[in-house]
């Protein structure tokens, strides 16, 4: 009997991309069940891959190719994605949403690997660079992912290549990066890019404020290679930034991607959670609903997954839809909660260690996802 399968798993936090286990998972199950029409629809939270997904996802959308100035100051090759121009489109604004993600253009994953942390030093102004090639496209709307930052430098960098200035006490620019916050002493926002006409979505899944002992530096800033000492500087940095800008500090993801949240709200932007939106977006609900089973997965499923995740909020589609959902992990930990799964497959017994699935998560996202169609009936 034939059906229909729809594949929308996160990423697979530093192993692969959503749209590459999406692909692997799909070309499992094809191979075990191959008159089943397989749908893919990556998903994601606004962090690395945000791209790709709705590139795979969404029918007409379109790479666009992009140089920017990486989190090091040399030169990246990022793009974004335009998707299809709605009803909306004229000739003065051709339409479309312009989906932009900070992963590509001013990303942790630059740094190299192990990566070169510069947590003074490392900046968003790559990541304002690409907003700005999609605004000037015309883009009718952005959709911004905001995860895996390199930075703590409050948005700054991104504003400045939208047009702000920001100056120390002799009127002259100040450094990239949160050094540059240090001596930051007024703000001109004369000349900041307009939002495109239907405005800013930002996607995160990060509600943590911009200052203080739950803000951007405490929290964020020893992955970016702060030290204990550091962390009070950065966050009176991050301070001397928000007393010049309008918006609130202790806005829920104000603190997210070393507070490029704070910024990108000081522009005008709306943030929400990501994987609902992305989900809304690629029309998560439509296609799950005319599916007889769904497959979704992250690198790590625990006992936080339930809280806002890809799984979760895939798991809940299909929960209303009445559709069975099959989980994919790296790993699944003792502490989760996989009731509401008809089927689970862990790469790591799959391969025999943690070790051995992140070596070769292709094969081995395959062999779950043959695995995966073996056991679960038609629905």
């Amino acid at each position: 009997m034939t059906g229909t399968v729809v594949i929308a798993p996160d990423s697979f936090k530093g192993t692969i991309a959503a749209a590459a286990a999406a692909e692997a998972i799909a070309e499992g199950w094809r191979r075990e069940r191959p008159s089943d029409d397989v749908r893919l629809l990556p998903m994601a939270d606004g962090g690395e891959g945000t791209v790709d997904a709705f590139a795979t996802a969404v029918p007409g959308a379109r790479r666009m190719p992009v140089t920017v100035t990486g989190p090091e100051g040399a030169p990246v090759e990022a793009s974004w994605v335009r998707l299809p121009p709605t009803a909306d489109a004229t000739a003065d604004a051709p339409g479309g949403t312009g989906v932009v993600e900070l992963a590509s253009a001013s990303g942790i994953e630059l740094l190299g690997t192990p990566p070169r942390l510069r947590p003074f030093d490392a900046h968003t102004r790559g990541f304002g660079e690409a907003i700005a090639a999609a605004l000037a496209s015309g883009v009718s709307r952005l959709v911004l992912g905001i995860g895996s930052s390199a930075s703590t430098d409050g948005g700054a960098g991104l504003l400045t290549a939208l047009g702000a200035r920001f100056t120390d006490a002799s009127d002259s620019p100040i450094a990239d990066g949160a050094r540059g916050l240090a001596t930051v002493s007024r703000a001109d926002l004369s000349r900041l890019a307009p939002l495109p006409p239907q405005g800013a979505t930002v996607l995160s899944d990060v509600t943590n404020p911009l200052l203080g002992e739950h803000g951007a530096a405490a929290v964020f800033g020893p992955q970016k290679g702060a030290a204990t000492d550091d962390v009070a500087v950065l966050d009176a940095a991050l301070a001397r930034l928000a007393s010049l800008l309008g918006a609130d500090p202790d806005a829920p993801g104000a603190g997210a991607a070393g507070g490029a949240g704070f910024g990108l709200l000081a522009w005008g932007a709306r943030l929400v959670p990501g994987s609902a939106a992305v989900a809304e977006l690629i029309g998560l609900d439509d296609a799950v609903a005319a599916a007889s089973v769904v497959v979704t997965g992250e690198g790590s499923y625990d006992g936080q997954s339930a809280a806002g995740k890809v799984p979760a909020h895939v798991g809940a589609v299909a929960a209303a839809a009445g559709v069975p959902v099959a989980l994919v992990a790296g790993r699944i930990a003792p502490d989760a909660d996989v009731a509401g799964f008809a089927a689970t497959a862990s790469l790591t017994e799959l391969a025999g260690s943690s070790r051995g699935a992140m070596a070769d998560p292709v094969r081995w996202l395959t062999e779950a996802g043959a695995a995966l169609a073996r056991s679960l009936s038609d629905g």
